[in-house]
């Protein structure tokens, strides 16, 4: 997640989010930050419409979706439009720095650290088929980076494929510095991928983005970045959401990977092709079947239910929600559960191995060199 405010632990939010309180009590305790913030409204938390692409510069904007927060429920609406002239598809408006620190804030630290952790940490296949990808391109790189490495899970794995590989880490939270202690990375650099790119100037063999780009703010300063940072006849390793797929139609706001507020864009795979052509790389690999990831089905039944549901305490609530509330949550998830393994079932043996013969891979993978 790169070019973001960075979470912060203003008035002890992260602290007593970290502390050894119970889940009530830490809620509990953020809720007059969350209360004072929300004070104000949700509106200053977005910058001006935009009236053209970012990324081509037409004007011919459409909205593809309306939605809200369906993760964190927080208070707010979020607009994606799609351009006309290229597919490109954005947040618009767009968080600007204090929305981002707010909707992000206990997503991927605080109250969400540890649930967040203990999901990127099983995913053991997921990023073993990733490092895997680059072997028909280098089979031994001796220097790798990730960025947008999160807590290092994906290094962690990788070194297994590739054990004669140094892999290093970039991230804006904190949990690089985790991935570092724990031994998952050799070296973890904290911050903005654009602004420490000179430091790493071609200094690896190769250099990865896990779903990395739909966070940034501005997808194009991080590919020039990943340019400095990959030395000539090294690669580029990107991984995004297809906005192509046709999950993305048929599911529409139930869709996992449209993340609102979280994704601010999502890039056709034509366009992140041509755009690094222009970078002066080749690209040597599309993957389209392989990254996809088996769960649409069931995490639109969850989103639905979710939302369907009186939601869990949070701090972004007035007040903790009654005992009968809570009880009705818990019997609408019960009666959900055969709908749920259904999904599943149907994600996992009867979609997975068809996905991209029927255009729903909810991904992309794209292995480029650097020419």
């Amino acid at each position: 997640m790169s070019d973001r405010t960075e979470p912060t632990e203003r008035d002890g939010t992260g602290a007593a989010a970290r502390g050894e309180r119970g889940s009530g009590e830490r809620v509990a305790a953020l809720r007059p930050v969350y209360q004072a913030d929300l004070a104000a409204g949700v509106d200053r938390f977005f910058e001006p419409r935009r009236t053209d692409c970012p990324w081509c510069g037409s004007d011919r904007l459409t909205t593809r979706l309306r939605t809200t927060d369906l993760l964190q429920h927080k208070p707010g609406r979020f607009v994606l439009d799609r351009c006309e002239g290229c597919g490109h598809i954005f947040q618009n408006p767009r968080l600007g720095a204090a929305g981002l620190e707010f909707y992000y804030r206990d997503f991927y630290d605080g109250l969400g650290e540890k649930k967040l952790g203990d999901t990127f940490g099983g995913r053991t296949g997921m990023y073993r088929g990733r490092a895997e990808s680059m072997l028909p391109h280098d089979a031994a790189p001796k220097t790798w980076l990730d960025v947008g490495t999160g807590h290092g899970h994906f290094c962690e794995v990788a070194k297994e494929v590739l054990p004669g590989t140094v892999f290093d880490g970039l991230d804006f939270t904190d949990g690089v510095e985790l991935a570092a202690r724990e031994g998952r990375v050799e070296h973890g650099y904290r911050g903005a991928f654009p602004d420490l790119a000179s430091e790493l100037t071609a200094r690896y063999d190769v250099v990865s983005m896990f779903h990395y780009l739909e966070h940034s703010t501005d997808p194009d300063r991080e590919l020039r970045a990943a340019r400095e940072a990959v030395r000539p006849g090294g690669h580029l390793l990107v991984e995004v959401p297809d906005p192509e797929s046709r999950y993305a139609r048929l599911l529409g706001r139930w869709w996992l990977p449209w993340l609102q507020p979280q994704h601010l864009h999502l890039v056709p795979v034509a366009n992140l092709r041509e755009r690094l052509a222009d970078l002066g790389f080749t690209v040597v690999a599309e993957q389209h079947a392989e990254p996809h990831d088996p769960v649409d089905l069931l995490a639109a039944v969850w989103l639905a239910l979710d939302h369907a549901a009186p939601p869990e305490d949070a701090p972004w609530l007035p007040e903790r929600p009654s005992a009968p509330r809570r009880a009705l949550r818990a019997a609408l998830f019960l009666a959900g559960v055969p709908a749920l393994i259904a999904a599943t079932l149907l994600d996992r043996f009867a979609v997975r191995p068809l996905s991209h013969r029927l255009g729903v891979s909810n991904a992309y993978r794209i292995v480029a060199r650097r020419d």
